[in-house]
């Protein structure tokens, strides 16, 4: 089985491991007490502190262990948000942040604070002019992710963090999915990170506050961890997560530049080898492991089941795969297919020959789920309008298509049905009405509002826009080739 998630969890490292095993036998006693044990159990924590905060390049007294990245990124946006309330109750993100960031937002604006979010270009990278813009007087705090964990795009931390700096501002960067590649650059004030995004255990994250950063924890205070994180520490997670750390840092340079070809090699080949692909993020300011792409007319959670079947473990951001059913927040930030989605995560060691395979797989993998849904074949793989004579031989999806009085616009009803079934009957319609005619397509899912204008722009067709209708949306589509 390859793995090829790293991105939600990559795999314990051999360091890491031995690390935990030895303080299990020697870190289980309390470190605030004075005893041998005790002391003993001292020794690790503050040894693990130490190595920890010198991957960060921040000071030992700066960084404390919490429970898990979520409750770090909790912890540190309640906490300065708090320490600044007398400034403002203004937050800034960005559209694409971690899940935790923007949950900890909507509850600050619950409470009554304002909330401001920083869009995204299509490669996922906010523009730093634009989040500059952003600050106000009443601003508490920033919050930038040093890099996408969906499409792993590098955010631009340093020049953010810059003009939060001229404008008294501190910045929060959440650093989950960069830290095992090296220290994040720029004046940033807080950083938030999880161990087992570089190879360490799961249950353990970073907090950082610099100093001289006004911050008041929230909750019942605890002695524990400099008030931030209360409860007694899992000492041996936490020394295995700061060997772990140490040990991905030490392989990181020569690594970073394997996985960086098999990734291009991924970004280069997987449009090469299945037609109507759109590869998402930035090609040149990106992870080394991560690459995402999307295809169209697919089931994303089908494919997905397709891959583990043969033995590959991906992730997607595919409304389909998703508990809300609706397209990843960040694939809709940035104004890109959604439907279809894989993300492609590799965990450092990945053999160049499970690469291969995946390659060699995946276009069997989407062409067969495309036959089973009814879409279009592409005429030798070249972009520009489907026609009735490209159309693959399977059943048609029964979405119902009704004539309007004018003969140059059609309406495609595909209510109740699910992305990319919308995309599909846009599809096999848009070459039975005449350059310059309209479709008119009718959905409900949430997901016809990204993917449609996405197909508009891979088929270079003119997406005129939304209208209402008297359930869901009306997307208007012209025919321009």
């Amino acid at each position: 089985m390859a793995y090829f998630d790293a991105a939600s969890a990559a795999p314990l490292h051999p360091v890491g491991r031995q690390a935990l095993l030895a303080a299990l036998d020697e870190g289980w006693a309390d470190p605030a007490r004075l005893y041998r044990e005790g002391r003993r159990a001292r020794l690790l924590l503050d040894a693990a502190r130490q190595a920890a905060a010198e991957a960060v390049e921040c000071r030992p007294d700066e960084l404390v262990f919490t429970p898990s990245g979520t409750r770090a990124v909790h912890a540190g946006i309640e906490g300065a948000l708090a320490g600044r309330r007398r400034v403002g109750r203004h937050l800034i993100v960005s559209a694409v942040e971690h899940s935790s960031v923007l949950h900890a937002a909507e509850v600050h604006e619950a409470q009554g604070g304002s909330v401001t979010e920083v869009g995204v270009d299509r490669t996922g990278a906010v523009a730093p002019d634009a989040f500059a813009g952003s600050l106000r007087p009443d601003t508490a705090l920033a919050c930038l992710q040093s890099a996408n964990h969906e499409v792993g795009t590098v955010q631009p931390v340093a020049e953010v963090a810059e003009a939060c700096r001229a404008a008294g501002v501190p910045l929060l960067v959440d650093a989950a999915q960069s830290l095992g590649w090296g220290p994040v650059a720029g004046d940033w004030s807080l950083l938030t990170a999880s161990a087992h995004k570089w190879g360490g255990p799961s249950g353990v994250g970073l907090l950082v506050v610099r100093k001289g950063v006004r911050f008041a924890p929230r909750g019942p205070l605890d002695e524990r961890e400099s008030g931030r994180a209360a409860g007694f520490e899992n000492i041996p997670a936490v020394v295995a997560a700061a060997a772990s750390l140490r040990a991905v840092r030490a392989e990181a340079a020569e690594e970073a530049a394997r996985l960086r070809e098999l990734t291009e090699r991924i970004r280069t080949r997987v449009p090469a080898l299945v037609p109507d692909v759109e590869v998402t993020g930035d090609p040149e300011r990106r992870l080394p492991g991560i690459v995402t792409f999307s295809c169209l007319y697919v089931d994303g959670e089908t494919v997905l089941h397709e891959l583990d079947g043969a033995g590959f473990s991906v992730s997607s951001g595919s409304s389909c795969t998703s508990s809300t059913l609706t397209p990843s927040h960040v694939l809709r930030a940035m104004g890109v297919l959604s439907e279809g989605n894989v993300r492609v995560s590799l965990p450092p060691g990945t053999p160049a020959e499970d690469v291969e395979r995946f390659l060699t797989v995946l276009p069997g993998v989407v062409a067969g789920v495309r036959e089973k849904l009814g879409a279009p074949v592409p005429a030798g793989g070249v972009r520009g309008a489907e026609r009735g004579d490209e159309q693959s031989g399977a059943p048609a999806v029964n979405a119902p298509v009704v004539d309007t009085p004018a003969v140059d616009a059609l309406v495609v009803d595909a209510l109740g049905r699910r992305c990319p079934i919308p995309v599909i009957e846009l599809a096999r319609v848009i070459g039975d009405v005449p350059v310059g005619g309209t479709v008119r397509v009718l959905a409900d899912d949430e997901a016809a509002r990204l993917d449609i204008p996405a197909w508009c722009e891979m088929r270079e067709q003119e997406y005129v826009g939304e209208e209402p209708a008297d359930r869901g949306s009306a997307y208007v589509v012209r025919r321009i080739s």
